[in-house]
Formats: C-alpha cells, structure tokens, sequence
C-alpha cells in the first residue's frame, strides 16, 4: 500500500468506509474515553513550522503488515501469523486475549475487543438493554442487516486488526480465475482506497513492476514508519511537500 500524504486531506472518509465494509463496532463516547476504540484505521495528524501559524500534516494510520512484524513472535497461541502473501493476519477463534501482540506493536493499531459490541456471543450478561427493547440492541435481524456477510463478526475478548480487505483480495482472486487469467492490481480495491476521494491510497501488487504501486514506489519522497526499528512495513507513505510563499503569508 502506498499513501500520499500530499493527497490526504483528513477527510475521514477511509475511517468510515473501513468501519462499514469490516462491521466494526461503534462504542460511542464513553467507551472511547476509556480507550477502548474499535476503529482500525485512524489519522494521525501532526504540525510543524511556526507555532502561530503551523502547517498540518494528515497520516492515516492502520496496521502495516510488517514482514518482520514484532506482533507475531509473542503470540503464544500463533493467533497473528503471516500469510504466503505477505500480510499479517488474525485467526479469531485462535485468540485467547493476552494482548501480548497489541503491547508488541509499535503502531498501535491492534484492537480488543473489551465488549460484545455486535451480540456476537448472544450472554446476557455480556449484553446491555437500550430503551426498554425487547432484543438486546443488534440481536434482531433487522438491525443485522447491516453487516457484512463477507467479514466475520468478532466475538468478546479477541483481537482485531486491519486485514488489507482481505474479503476483496479474495473476491479478486476468484473473479480472475473465473474468467481465467491471472489477477491485476485493479481487480483488487480496499474499502478506503475505494473511499478516499483525493486517491491518495494505492493498493497493489509489489510483485507487479509496472503496476501503479510501483511507479509510486519510486518516487524520493517515500518513506515507512519507523523503518529504523526494522519492521519492514508493506505500507509506504510519501512525505508531504510545503511550497509556501513567504510573501504570500
């Protein structure tokens, strides 16, 4: 993946669109005070130059599926693991909750699920009753419209991450092989690239040398976070660029 931070305006619109097509849960207010936020991809924002009048950087942040992910040796069930293809992935029912991987992750992208957000276990206990319903709140069907039935809906006590949409890396795959050819980077398009109304994220095949991902690649302005501690990120972002007249301002 491949972000232009010239592009970004910190719109939101990944946020939302990720949430959407992953059914991540909603916690509201209270539970983010707590920090108990559930959305995978957030933006970062950072300022710099002169305090009065400082310039402002947007940097979406989501799990960077490093190939030398410090999240996977410290998993003592396995439950984060790497793929053939490259990305860090979460086995759920494998998950027992020790959060050992979200301590380990330098990015703090890791999620945990504290409660049954989405009525995936159906406890009582576990549930909370809002205005007198008879169902607890996303237990009946109507509301369960509104998930994803390509995503799995986590459970209490699990870890969940970004997936690099795996579900449409998927669909991907199966369309190419259907009509019989092999899978193009345009086949395969994440929810926030999908989204992103300036096209600043760029989602492909490192493998594929004359893709768009690669000629982005090449540019001098790239750069991974934190590429110092060694994590060797699959996410590259290109350095925002400020060309400000000073007798303009």
């Amino acid at each position: 993946m491949h972000i232009d931070l010239n592009a970004c305006t910190g719109c939101g619109s990944c946020q939302v669109a990720c949430v959407a097509e992953n059914n991540v849960p909603v916690v509201g207010k209270k539970e983010v005070a707590r920090h108990h936020e559930m959305s995978w991809l957030r933006i970062d924002r950072y300022f710099f130059g002169d305090y009065e009048n400082p310039n402002v950087v947007y940097q979406p942040m989501m799990c960077q599926h490093c190939d030398n992910a410090p999240c996977e040796n410290v998993c003592p069930v396995a439950a984060t693991n790497h793929s053939s293809e490259g990305l860090n992935q979460m086995t759920y029912n494998r998950c027992i909750g020790t959060r050992y991987c979200a301590n380990n992750c330098p990015y703090k992208v890791r999620r945990f699920n504290w409660l049954d957000y989405t009525t995936a276990d159906i406890f009582p206990a576990n549930e909370y009753a809002i205005n007198g319903e008879d169902h607890v709140f996303g237990s009946d069907n109507l509301t369960r419209m509104v998930l994803n039935p390509d995503v799995t809906v986590r459970s209490r006590g699990v870890i969940e991450k970004c997936s690099f949409c795996v579900q449409r890396i998927q669909e991907g795959k199966l369309t190419s092989k259907k009509e019989g050819r092999s899978l193009r980077d345009s086949d395969v398009k994440t929810a926030c690239q999908t989204a992103c109304p300036t096209g600043a994220i760029t989602f492909g095949d490192l493998n594929n040398e004359n893709g768009e991902l690669n000629r982005k690649l090449k540019g001098e302005l790239n750069y991974k976070v934190l590429e110092e501690i060694n994590t060797q990120a699959s996410v590259n972002y290109s350095a925002k660029v400020v060309n400000r007249d000073e007798a303009i301002s």
